[in-house]
């Protein structure tokens, strides 16, 4: 479409978020006044918007100005810069379309120069759209990760709740969330009221009001919210969930209003005995890696209390999901027992005798002098034709530059080559890794499988957290909870020892009597003539797990 620019009418689009990312850009007045400074001479009407471009859709003023130019009212567009008008994909796409199409005859910027009517020109102008829109992301993603970071370190990445106070002079990356000396006070004084069990929230938060004349940080009483807060907020004993409802528990480096078992206390008194109560993200073993099996989302932990008859507190740990992929989700809950029990039978599935484990590991080493001799002889071959590659590139250059061949089949010839190199690199690479030291991975594994039900069992006996986390992660990838059965997708390595565990099994119920010293020493030659045993382990040196643990 070609027109008389003398004759456009353009929209001046001026846009400033609100958002974090966006505070370093100009204000509305001074994009404003800088597209008056640079194109005062042109027909145009201002369209401000406060709005967020970075999600598609989200801005009612930008959408009727692009429909008001296909309807051929103004014809052209004015912005401070590309990231004003777009930080998204679809909206980038459909300016660059107008522009190309006519729709728009003309865009300018007042901090970025391209050709309007050229292809390359609407190219390096899709280019600044898109490093907008990346720019955009990456800040998100940043923000995120630095608050995730934020929490790891025990730092509450959120305002504080009433009774402590955010520091805002600290420099970036070292601010904590420290006490209001002047509020904390009365808030603990509130709690010890509430502990005493002869008041309830609603009366302690009038005596706070009227008696103490509490006045929160914007001058006003207390909320009934507020009181309610103070009371079942794990914040308040030094832990909290980040984000809310993803199940990850951290203990805060803030200073607690109470201690964990007056907030127990309260929560009875406040008739909340079945209501879920955070563990300690330390004591939560197995929380993290399961997945629900009906809707995908992650399966969290809780602890419920049972007060007893003859006093004390029993504890109960149920694991279920939780629901924020589908909050109609119908799984049910499990006792972290019965998930155990499971754990166990897993384990003992894996469980192989002594002189098998010895057996195995002398047959891999037979398996890895042989994959030492092939790598080699595979390695030196592939180097071999790499090199030649690279020298018929080297030729290329040299003929293009004696003018041996004209431009159109040096690039082609080129193409083909460089596409040949990167082929034989991607072997090079795969076959590299092979030198990584799999026979010791390989032992670890069967370590792991003779020993982790004695260890598994010890460390229940005995609380010890850290080693049942431990050998549960070693133990796959892939977790699955459905219909309360744990399902674990079986690591590399461990998968080939389960199915040998297996068929050890068969072999040894077969040979009576088992302590038998002539079987005893007949088991060797019992295993080497089994074709199934270890057959997967066979071609299966390169994804070998490298995670799992030594346990003797």
């Amino acid at each position: 479409m070609n027109k008389n620019k003398d004759k456009i009418k353009y929209f001046a689009y001026l846009r400033k978020s609100s958002e974090d990312k966006e505070k370093q850009a100009l204000s509305i007045p001074a994009q404003r006044a800088k597209l008056i400074e640079m194109f005062g001479d042109l027909d145009i009407e201002f369209v401000e918007e406060e709005r967020s471009a970075f999600i598609p859709h989200n801005r009612p003023k930008f959408s009727d100005m692009l429909l008001r130019t296909r309807s051929g009212e103004r014809q052209g567009l004015l912005a401070w810069h590309p990231d004003r008008l777009s930080r998204n994909e679809v909206d980038a796409s459909s300016l660059t379309y107008m522009l190309r199409t006519g729709e728009i005859s003309d865009l300018k910027f007042a901090t970025y120069h391209f050709e309007n009517n050229s292809p390359e020109g609407i190219w390096m102008l899709q280019m600044a759209l898109s490093q907008s829109q990346y720019e955009s992301a990456k800040k998100g993603r940043d923000v995120k990760r630095g608050l995730e970071q934020k929490a790891k370190m025990g730092t509450y990445p959120a305002p504080a709740p009433i009774g402590y106070l955010n520091d805002k002079y600290e420099e970036r990356g070292k601010k904590k969330v420290y006490t209001d000396k002047e509020r904390f006070p009365l808030l603990r004084r509130m709690v010890d009221l509430m502990l005493t069990g002869n008041y309830t929230p609603p009366q302690i938060l009038e005596i706070a009001n009227e008696e103490w004349g509490f006045r929160g940080p914007n001058g006003k009483k207390m909320a009934r919210s507020s009181i309610y807060n103070l009371f079942t907020r794990t914040f308040y004993y030094g832990e909290f969930e980040y984000p809310v409802g993803s199940g990850l528990w951290y203990t805060g480096t803030h200073e607690p209003l109470m201690t964990r078992d007056e907030y127990d206390r309260i929560q009875f008194l406040l008739g909340r005995k079945g209501n879920p109560r955070p563990h300690s993200r330390h004591d939560l073993v197995y929380r993290g890696p399961i997945h629900c099996g009906e809707c995908g989302a992650l399966i969290t932990a809780e602890e419920k209390l049972k007060k007893l008859a003859k006093g004390g507190v029993a504890h109960y740990t149920y694991y279920h999901c939780t629901k924020r992929k589908y909050p109609n989700c119908s799984q049910l809950s499990i006792e972290e027992k019965e998930l155990e029990k499971q754990i166990a039978k897993e384990l003992a599935a894996l469980q192989i005798p002594a002189d098998f484990k010895k057996w195995a590991v002398a047959r891999l080493k037979e398996m890895n002098a042989q994959e030492v001799e092939d790598r080699e002889k595979i390695s030196g071959n592939q180097r071999r034709e790499y090199d030649a590659c690279v020298r018929k590139i080297d030729n290329l250059i040299d003929m293009r530059a004696n003018s041996e061949i004209d431009e159109r089949e040096f690039r082609e010839r080129k193409e083909i080559l460089l596409a040949e190199k990167n082929r034989l690199w991607a072997y090079l690479k795969d076959t590299d890794k092979r030198v990584e030291n799999w026979l010791e991975i390989a032992e670890r594994g069967f370590n792991f499988a003779e020993t982790s039900v004695a260890v598994f069992n010890k460390a229940q006996q005995k609380q010890l957290l850290e080693v049942k986390r431990d050998i549960f992660n070693a133990l796959g990838s892939d977790y699955t909870l459905k219909d309360g059965k744990l399902t674990i997708s079986l690591d590399n390595l461990l998968f080939p020892i389960r199915n040998s565990a297996d068929e050890v099994r068969r072999i040894t119920a077969a040979l009576e009597p088992p302590k038998d010293v002539g079987v005893a020493r007949d088991l060797g030659e019992i295993y080497s003539q089994n074709p199934r045993l270890l057959r997967d382990l066979d071609s299966n040196q390169d994804t070998l797990l490298q995670r799992q643990m030594s346990y003797h």
